[in-house]
């Protein structure tokens, strides 16, 4: 309960912290990968950023042409980091929450990717793997892998807290 004195004290971030004991809410971010099956690259972003992100985070992926399966060499290439893809599904676009997202990442697809409402975009254009021998497959792996840990890491630092 605030009781009033008759004067001010202290500074007005004081004054709204006496006001509202709440701290600020931690809000999960909420982010997409998009391709254009929804087969490689995308779900294996998706499963960087359940690894790395833990339950820190809502994560999605989705194809603007799912090719209604998990692409096998993807599912080969996540095992061998102990991750089970083989849970996934391949989804299409209209399957997602009809949110903004927090950030919409497209995995180098083109026009083939139609608008995803998102406050961060970004095309990250790497080359589908689905033809390449296994040794490149784990190459490009790996680079989704760099590239959800700087985006957990970096760019959502940013967004992770937001006031009441």
């Amino acid at each position: 309960m605030f009781v009033s004195t008759g004067r001010l004290r202290g500074s007005a971030r004081h004054y709204n912290m006496v006001m509202n004991d709440n701290p600020p809410i931690q809000t999960i971010p909420r982010i997409v990968f998009v391709c254009v099956e929804n087969s490689c690259r995308s779900q294996i972003a998706e499963a960087y950023a359940r690894i790395l992100g833990g339950g820190n985070v809502d994560v999605y992926s989705a194809g603007s042409k799912p090719s209604g399966q998990v692409n096998p060499k993807a599912i080969l290439a996540m095992k061998e980091l102990g991750y089970d893809l083989a849970t996934h599904a391949s989804k299409g676009l209209d399957e997602l929450p009809n949110v903004e997202f927090d950030a919409v990442i497209l995995m180098g697809c083109g026009d083939m990717c139609p608008f995803v409402r998102g406050k961060y975009h970004a095309d990250w254009g790497i080359p589908d793997p689905k033809h390449m021998p296994p040794e490149e497959f784990r190459q490009v792996r790996d680079r989704i892998g760099e590239k959800v840990r700087d985006l957990l890491s970096r760019q959502l630092a940013a967004i992770s807290f937001q006031p009441e």
